[in-house]
């Protein structure tokens, strides 16, 4: 396993999202270009890029989202998808770890 491997999610755009992996300093991203169904759309980018590099969720580190300026409801997708991961992963979004966090009880 690589020591670190952050997730950035931005759904701030109306037309786009882009998810990238940094993983050991070298960042690695995808981008969709839709302006419908942006919900459905976040999980299967940022699998699509874990497969690319042979990693699974787990290896997650730390994530980072996107707070804005932008779409309100982009932005609510990104921090609802982030937040839910982190709170599965134990692993802080922008720097703060969720409380009761699993792997923290």
């Amino acid at each position: 396993m690589k020591n670190n491997i952050a997730l950035f999610i931005d759904t701030s755009k109306i037309e786009e999202i882009t998810v990238a992996l940094t993983i050991d300093g070298k960042r690695y991203e995808k981008i969709s270009q839709s302006r419908q169904m942006k919900a459905q759309m976040v999980l299967p980018l940022i699998e699509s890029l874990l497969k690319e590099h042979e990693l699974k969720v787990q290896d997650i580190t730390e994530i980072t989202v996107h707070e804005g300026p932008g779409s309100y409801t982009g932005l609510r997708v990104g921090m609802s998808v982030a937040n839910t991961l982190a709170f599965l992963l134990g692993i802080p979004v922008n720097g703060h770890t969720p409380p009761l966090s699993p792997k923290y009880e």
